[in-house]
């Protein structure tokens, strides 16, 4: 009997294969294989439906063929892409394409396995089962959101800011934050305020305590001169101990990682990137190569969940673990519980290593840096979140003398628990404090120093991707499943830049938020976001259905984005209070163009002076004078002045200083000719994308390469030049331009 089992990430056919027998065939949709349609909405809202029109992605029609021609003749096939909606709607999309093709439906099984080991598959397969609509609904219902924001507001941010904004339903929210958080940090005015710190002598030993109350009030000393007071009239004050607490503090361990868990425990302890975590999870999860370089083990449960919940077989295997790695006082009498209800993807497990024999000790030996501190860090979690809790002996000792109250505070880890396996993270770290051991209640002290410290109010913290990605689980926006691409969506618009590995929100990050808030507040409504998630999970579980929320949201929103279009037609600026050096009439405002933020005179077309700018900490604007062009001792072989380094629009370029007498510009040109005209050089050029190569015979002749190349022949096709293509991380991989011919090659790796 032929069977064949189709998977999302070709990855996994390795590491599933040697699950199943030579029956069974494994090929991979490589991801989504259908879409709504690139250029256009691709939604129709009629009274009565609502249709969606899904096209193949691009390259994908081969996948959809080779997997359609296997599945006519198969006997069965187990659909098994990934467990939560995105995986849903993939084995929906090629289950229907399947369909078309098979006339027994009965054949066409949905199967969903959380981890990629062998018992997790076979009782996947033996309890197949078939698509859940419901899932695919929500799925639909987020991608139309989500289409209809992007779509119908970005057009509109075009016309009023600058050409290629984009906004959306989730990330544009998340933008605000982050821009809410900047007006928030420059706004903030700090204030003073003051300390007092006490030394006091008990016996032979001395101990630092802290002011805390002044006649039975919280103190509150704005200013030197009061505290100086304050100071002074505690030096005349003789000081007892009126109290000494002795009580145990329990430490809970922390629950297993569920996906936003993880992302910020891997930036905090790691300094790992959202995006960076996700990367190495999913392969964590998909298998790597152990003591058997042939055969790949899957090391993790599935990295895609809001659960906290944990199968009986995994609780069975840290218990174990623990009863033998450990003393016995540090295993619980019961395993500890942290499953909670209530969330969409509850039907998935926590993140665990799938077998806890595997340490990070063994993992280390065959895993790169990165894969093995993360593996580390997830089995951690998982191995302590089954132990003991910490246990401290606090001692608090109040001291009094007349109106003054000081107080001390010390803790001493008595038992560790699952400290022992987990560690603490930096910021829970607590500050030895050394009490004598002896001191009890109406002992006398004596007063060795008294200090005071002048503080200000610290502003909020910038956000990290870390701090964001708590916010925004908090906040009910997004799920945690999709923050990364969230992350890096604003910062590839260049709504955000990173600094020291903290958002700081650029000026067009800054104006698109405030004109999204202004015009289209709803939409941009934390609650009204986080309410849209739950309406999504209630679809999910079949509590909603999906035209009637897509309904109810068009009905709001065209109404607002009606209003939005017909709002100053002409592009904005935003004003400034910085008046215009030049005519001295107007006020500067703030523009965009394809170099980014500038100043321009409000009084343009009458005055036309701009200026590059800068902001300081607190927001204000201060001028920025244009950098002069670099002399550079190459001369100009037309008229033997020296040329000059120049800033265009799209970045440095050199140019004869005589101009405009002289127009000579350096030209990169290729060493073969035009392969359309047959006589014109192929001269290399800059645009909006990058660098192009183009036709010196332009514009009658059109031949262009939107591309870098390579001047080495296809060696299929023979044509005299490779296109260069390189990805995030520097490598090279070298293109054949004629589609007919497909060839590509490994270039290796930028320098």
């Amino acid at each position: 009997m032929k069977k064949l089992l189709i998977v999302e990430s070709p990855a996994k056919i390795k590491t599933i294969s040697k699950f199943l027998g030579s029956d069974f065939r494994i090929m991979s949709t490589v991801g989504h294989i259908m879409d709504l349609p690139p250029k256009k909405v691709g939604v129709t809202l009629t009274d009565d439906t609502i249709e969606l029109e899904y096209v193949p992605l691009a390259n994908k029609e081969r996948v959809i063929a080779d997997i359609c021609k296997a599945a006519a003749t198969s006997d069965e096939i187990f659909l098994a892409p990934d467990p939560d909606r995105e995986g849903e709607i993939i084995a929906w999309h090629i289950g229907e394409e399947i369909k078309k093709l098979i006339k027994d439906k009965s054949r066409i099984h949905r199967i969903t396995f959380n981890e990629i080991t062998k018992p997790a598959i076979q009782q996947a397969i033996q309890e197949k089962s078939h698509i859940d609509l419901d899932k695919v609904s929500a799925q639909q219902a987020r991608r139309v959101l989500d289409r209809w924001v992007g779509y119908e507001v970005s057009p509109i941010l075009w016309r009023k800011l600058q050409k290629g904004l984009s906004a959306g339903r989730v990330q544009s929210v998340a933008l605000r934050l982050i821009c809410e958080r900047e007006e928030a940090i420059r706004s903030f005015k700090p204030e003073e305020y003051w300390s007092i710190t006490g030394t006091f002598g008990h016996k032979k030993e001395t101990f630092d305590a802290a002011l805390t109350h002044i006649s039975m009030k919280k103190i509150d000393i704005k200013d030197k001169k009061k505290a100086d007071e304050v100071v002074a009239d505690i030096k005349k004050t003789d000081f007892a101990v009126t109290e000494v607490k002795d009580k145990k503090r329990i430490k809970n361990p922390l629950p297993p990682f569920m996906t936003s868990t993880l992302q910020q425990a891997a930036f905090n302890r790691l300094g790992f990137s959202v995006k960076k975590t996700m990367t190495i999870a999913q392969k964590l999860y998909e298998g790597l190569p152990l003591q058997d370089k042939s055969t790949p083990v899957a090391l993790i449960t599935y990295m895609r969940t809001d659960s906290l919940r944990l199968s009986d077989t995994a609780i069975g295997q840290a218990r174990s673990y623990i009863g033998k790695a450990f003393d016995k006082n540090y295993l619980p009498s019961k395993a500890n519980a942290y499953a909670k209800g209530g969330k969409a993807q509850d039907a998935h497990e926590a993140i665990r290593p799938i077998d806890t024999t595997i340490t990070p000790s063994l993992a280390k030996q065959y895993l790169s840096r990165d894969e093995a501190r993360l593996y580390e860090l997830i089995w951690q979690r998982f191995v302590a979140c089954q132990m003991k809790s910490a246990q401290y002996a606090q001692r608090q000792v109040v001291i009094d003398g007349g109106k003054y109250t000081f107080k001390i505070t010390g803790s001493t880890l008595i038992f560790d628990g699952f400290l022992k396996v987990y560690g603490v993270d930096e910021d829970e770290k607590e500050k030895k404090v050394v009490i004598p051991k002896d001191i009890k209640a109406q002992d006398d002290l004596n007063v060795k120093k008294i200090a005071p410290k002048q503080h200000f109010t610290q502003p909020p913290p910038k956000y990290s991707e870390g701090s964001l990605v708590k916010e925004l689980e908090k906040e009910g926006i997004g799920r945690p499943s999709t923050y990364a691409a969230i992350l890096s969506t604003i910062q590839a618009r260049k709504y955000v830049v990173l600094e020291k590995k903290r958002f700081m929100p650029t000026e067009l990050g800054m104006a698109v938020t405030k004109m999204l808030v202004d015009n289209l507040p709803k939409i941009m409504n934390v609650k009204f976001t986080a309410l849209m998630e739950e309406d999504l999970d209630k679809i999910a579980q079949g509590e909603l259905e999906r035209d009637t929320l897509l309904r109810e949201f068009y009905a709001a929103f065209k109404k607002d984005l009606d209003a939005f279009l017909g709002v100053d037609k002409v592009k904005q600026a935003e004003p400034t209070d910085v008046q215009c050096p030049k005519c001295k009439q107007h006020q500067l405002a703030i523009r965009f163009g394809k170099a980014g933020a500038f100043l321009g005179c409000l009084g343009y077309p009458d005055c036309d002076f701009t200026s590059n700018f800068k902001r300081d900490e607190e927001g204000k604007i201060t001028l920025v004078e244009a950098e002069a062009p670099k002399i550079l001792e190459e001369e100009c072989p037309k008229c033997g002045k020296n040329l000059r380094e120049v800033r265009g629009k799209f970045g440095l370029f050199k140019a004869c200083s005589g101009y405009p007498e002289c127009k000579y510009i350096p030209q990169v040109k290729a060493s073969f000719k035009c392969l359309t005209c047959k006589k014109g050089d192929i001269i290399q050029r800059k645009w909006r994308g990058g660098t192009m190569y183009g036709c010196s015979n332009y514009p009658k002749c059109k031949f262009a390469i939107f591309s870098d190349i390579e001047e080495k022949a296809c060696p299929d096709c023979k044509l005299p030049f490779l296109m260069k293509k390189i990805d995030k991380d520097g490598k090279i991989t070298l293109i054949c331009s004629d589609k007919k011919c497909g060839h590509k090659q490994d270039g290796g790796v930028e320098a």
